[in-house]
């Protein structure tokens, strides 16, 4: 299987982190903001070293929210990967 030349991950605004986490039914996000970051950035440098390109695709909670409304899917782990594949694939990734 080929491998992408671009994938993107969630990202997360520090001032939206609180409200991310209330609003997704299974967040399974760290409490804490730094703790998130520390661990996103080491998959985003993972990632590149494969030679693979990384978009960082911010996670705005009310226009998240509202994409899943229109959808009809709940706020959880499978919303946010189809949101960021998505969002990726707009942008031209």
């Amino acid at each position: 299987m080929d491998r992408p030349r671009s994938v993107g991950i969630a990202w997360y605004e520090p001032g939206d982190y609180s409200r991310v986490r209330e609003a997704m039914a299974d967040s399974g996000l760290p409490e804490s903001y730094a703790t998130w970051q520390m661990s996103a950035v080491q998959v985003e440098r993972e990632v590149s070293r494969s030679g693979v390109a990384v978009a960082r695709i911010r996670i705005e909670p009310e226009a998240f929210l509202a994409w899943c409304g229109a959808r009809g899917v709940a706020p959880d782990a499978k919303a946010r990967a189809a949101f960021v594949r998505e969002t990726h694939e707009a942008q031209g990734g």
